[in-house]
Order: structure tokens, then C-alpha cells, then sequence
């Protein structure tokens, strides 16, 4: 008996065989992948770290390597994860931020050193406008800004923010031109953040 290939059923039962076949395939490939991705994601984690202490422009072996040399201990606090790190003979704590930009969400990392001053920052986005709000994560000249900031203010309380005209250039970073609804979002996820942390102390 010869099929009839222009038949309803025939297309049918042809496209779900094939989709089947095609879902089988997509998830094998991915079980395979997940490894290998599960893994440059956890590098890329390692390298962001890295960046907010000032180490940029490794590859991947001398990142790792720089990882295990100079992050002594991962913990939570407060839901905060925080990274504390031998850097020469001073500690410097690492805190993971989370956030809301103008498109989506952002990241980072701020470095913290003993005498509660900001020792680096990294940040992240998802979908940021290149060349305006994108600048948080692709400008290290605006990263290095924060550098040397105050944290807290005489009164304890998180000082340090991002705002359109500094005022106090202690514990102030100008926010990025053409991108204040992003510089505000970075502004609320530093404050958010530390004071999770500060609620601990």
C-alpha cells in the first residue's frame, strides 16, 4: 500500500515524529553543554569578583588561580553573599549586589577594605542601552570613581550613593551622563544592599 504523503494524517503524524526527534536531540545537547556552561558561568562569577579588586585582564586558568589565592571564605548575611579576601596584608570584603535598572536587572560587586572605604566596584546589566546605561558595566573609568568613597556616614548609616550633582565627593559618585534612571537603580541597589549588611553588624 503506497502512503499518501499529502494526506492530513500523514503531515501529521511526519511533524510530530520529527519534533519529537528534534526535542530529543535539543535536550541531549543541552545535557551535554550544562557542564561546560555551568562553568563559564561560574568563571565569569570569579572574574567580576576579581574586577572589583582592581585584577582585570586575565584569562581563564590565571583567573581561577587568582581566585583560590585571594578569596578566603563565602558567606551569607542578612541574604547578602559576601566574599572576604587577602589582599597583600589587608582584608577586603566583597559584596554581591542585585538590583533593578531602567530595562532589566543589574549586578555587581563593591570591595570594601577595613577601614569601611570602597577598595573597587564591578557592575552588571541585562539590558542596559549601550553607550548610555550599558556605561555601568562596559566604562572602568567610571567603576574606578568609587574607589576610595566612605561607606557609612559619622552616624553609621550608608552614605555612599550615586547621585546627578556630587555634593559630598566623600561618599559621592557622579551618575553616568545620558543614563540617571540607571545611575538611580545602581544608587538603590548599593543602599539596599549594604544596609542588609549593616543591619547585621
Amino acid at each position: 500500500m503506497k502512503l499518501n504523503t499529502n494526506s492530513n494524517a500523514y503531515i501529521i503524524i511526519y511533524s510530530s515524529v520529527l519534533v519529537i526527534i528534534v526535542a530529543f536531540l535539543l535536550a541531549f545537547v543541552y545535557q551535554a553543554l550544562k557542564p561546560m556552561q555551568d562553568a563559564n558561568v561560574a568563571l565569569d562569577m570569579k572574574k567580576q569578583i576579581l574586577y572589583s579588586l582592581n585584577i582585570r585582564n586575565l584569562d581563564g586558568a590565571e583567573a581561577e588561580a587568582k581566585y583560590k589565592e585571594v578569596v578566603k571564605e563565602e558567606k551569607v548575611i542578612n541574604g547578602q553573599k559576601l566574599y572576604a579576601c587577602q589582599m597583600g596584608d589587608q582584608l577586603v570584603v566583597v559584596v554581591a549586589l542585585k538590583g533593578m535598572g531602567l530595562w532589566g536587572g543589574i549586578s555587581g560587586y563593591l570591595a570594601i577594605d577595613e577601614n569601611d572605604k570602597v577598595y573597587g566596584a564591578y557592575f552588571n546589566h541585562e539590558s542596559e542601552t549601550a553607550g548610555l546605561g550599558a556605561e555601568i558595566k562596559d566604562s572602568q573609568e567610571w567603576q574606578e570613581k568609587f574607589i576610595g568613597k566612605s561607606i557609612f556616614d559619622a552616624n553609621g548609616n550608608v552614605a555612599l550613593s550615586v547621585v546627578k550633582k556630587v555634593e559630598d565627593p566623600n561618599t559621592q559618585v557622579d551618575c553616568v551622563t545620558g543614563a540617571t534612571l540607571t545611575s538611580n537603580g545602581v544608587d538603590a541597589m548599593i543602599k539596599d544592599c549594604l544596609k542588609k549588611i549593616k543591619e547585621e553588624k
